[in-house]
């Protein structure tokens, strides 16, 4: 596989530009994937790709990191629209997608930017070997999506709370175990 592994990634790649592409510039397929993303298991689910990634900054596998970001974005759309949604979570995301779809201003694109940078900061910590740091990437971003949730949102951004929360809790126990027993086996 490490022989395919930089062909993979260009792929990968380039679905992540493409999706993202399609995105920002197609207002349907947006509204599509928000309907969906009304499903709260896109919610609960989402945090544990950070699992992979982690995963697969440790073993230094490019494909398996951007295959990873690749899949965490798209499930947001995995799942049905939901029949019955709460009020908070469809007013946090219109609030979200209204973002997304706003004339951004620099302080927008800094808190944009913070979603690549997580990225990097937290491949580069296990890529380095450092579950301590990771784990600290892990949580101060955990606790960010909290704050800017509730702070863009109000009381809707509270609905994330308890998937961010769940999230952690899971990825935090499934890293910590796996990191030690990959240190062990060394």
């Amino acid at each position: 596989m490490k022989k395919y592994d930089k062909l993979l990634a260009i792929l990968f790649g380039m679905l992540i530009i493409g999706l993202l592409f399609l995105a920002f510039t197609n207002k349907a397929f947006l509204t599509w994937a928000f309907e969906r993303h009304q499903n709260q298991m896109s919610w609960y689910i989402r945090p544990l790709f950070i699992i992979p990634y982690c995963y697969f900054a440790y073993k230094r596998s490019w494909s398996g990191i951007l295959g990873t970001i690749f899949l965490l974005f798209t499930s947001m759309f995995w799942f049905p629209e939901p029949s019955v949604v709460s009020e908070d979570v469809k007013q946090f995301l219109r609030m979200e997608k209204a973002w997304l779809n706003s004339d951004w201003t620099m302080a927008e694109l800094f808190m944009s930017l913070t979603i690549p940078f997580f990225f990097f900061a937290l491949g580069l910590a296990f890529w380095k070997r450092s579950l301590r740091i990771g784990l600290i990437i892990i949580t101060v971003t955990v606790g960010g999506k909290i704050i800017w949730s509730i702070g863009f949102a109000g009381h809707s951004g509270k609905s994330v709370i308890v998937p961010a929360l769940v999230g952690l809790l899971i990825c935090f126990g499934l890293i910590y175990y796996g990191f030690k027993r990959f240190e062990k086996n060394k």
